[in-house]
């Protein structure tokens, strides 16, 4: 699915399930400058970030996360062919992923949507570096979509994890069962 209409300026999820949030994302050409604030376990977390996109390839992430045990910051930086660098340190690890995805976040699961061909049916493997939440410890996410029709992925992650996200024509996530729901 490529993306056939244009971005709004701005989205907006309530986090649903496991933990409770609300994430808005400002949208602009080549860029995601977003903010979640939530409460998981019992613990808080307000996450601000920043994607810097060269046709839906992930080029540059800064993420920023305060906790009760205070703030951290990360950058993340890639060549647009899968080589990146964690806070200025090549990270093999992340070798051959070009999308980031950001638990703190139901945005970043626009990025394959809109930069891979996914033909109605077809399982296509799409893993990403991940940013947790809280700690912002950054590691490999392997994660499959299959596009069920013009708006819903079945969407599968490592550990078992299975959804059915629905789009809307700017293809952001509506509904991501149990994680969020867009709001705005």
């Amino acid at each position: 699915m490529r993306c056939p209409r244009d971005l709004p300026p701005f989205a907006a999820w309530r986090f649903v399930g496991a933990v409770d949030g609300f994430e808005v994302v400002y949208l602009a050409s080549g860029s995601l400058r977003g903010h979640t604030s939530a409460v998981e376990d019992g613990r808080a977390h307000a996450v601000a970030y920043e994607i810097t996109l060269d046709g839906w390839v992930t080029r540059e992430v800064r993420v920023r996360s305060d906790t009760v045990d205070g703030p951290r910051a990360t950058v993340l930086v890639s060549d647009g062919h899968g080589r990146w660098t964690v806070d200025g340190v090549p990270a093999p690890q992340l070798e051959g992923l070009v999308d980031v995805d950001l638990e703190a976040s139901a945005c970043t699961n626009t990025l394959p949507v809109h930069r891979l061909t996914m033909p109605v049916g077809e399982v296509v493997a799409a893993a990403a570096v991940y940013v947790q939440a809280a700690d912002l410890v950054v590691r490999r996410l392997d994660q499959t979509y299959r596009r069920l029709d013009d708006h819903r992925f079945a969407y599968t992650s490592e550990g078992g994890f299975e959804a059915v996200l629905t789009y809307d024509d700017a293809a952001l996530v509506l509904d991501y069962p149990g994680i969020a729901a867009r709001f705005a």
